[in-house]
C-alpha cells in the first residue's frame, strides 16, 4: 500500500521541473527526507536544489524526520535570492 501526496513546487524548482503541481507515491510511514529522495532519483537537476530547499507539510515548515500522513500536503520552497 502507498500514499499520495500533493506537491506544491515554487520558485526555481518549479521552473527547472516545469510544473508547479505534481502528485507524489511514497510508501506508508515515508518522511520529508524519503520525499527529497524521490526527487533526487527522479529529477537529477533539481538535485542542489531540493537539498537547499524548505519543505512544509500542511502549511507548516516540517523537518526531515516529519513523518508524512495520508492527505498531507507538500510544499517545495527553495532559497530566495535577490539584490
Amino acid at each position: 500500500m502507498s500514499n499520495t501526496f500533493v506537491v506544491h513546487l515554487f520558485a526555481a524548482v518549479a521552473e527547472r521541473m516545469r510544473v508547479r503541481v505534481l502528485e507524489l507515491t511514497l510508501p506508508p510511514g515515508a518522511t520529508v527526507a524519503d520525499a527529497r529522495a524521490w526527487f533526487a532519483r527522479t529529477s537529477p537537476d533539481v538535485i542542489e536544489l531540493i537539498e537547499r530547499s524548505a519543505v512544509a507539510v500542511n502549511h507548516e515548515y516540517a523537518a526531515d524526520d516529519r513523518v508524512l500522513n495520508p492527505g498531507d500536503e507538500l510544499a517545495v520552497i527553495p532559497p530566495v535570492s535577490g539584490g
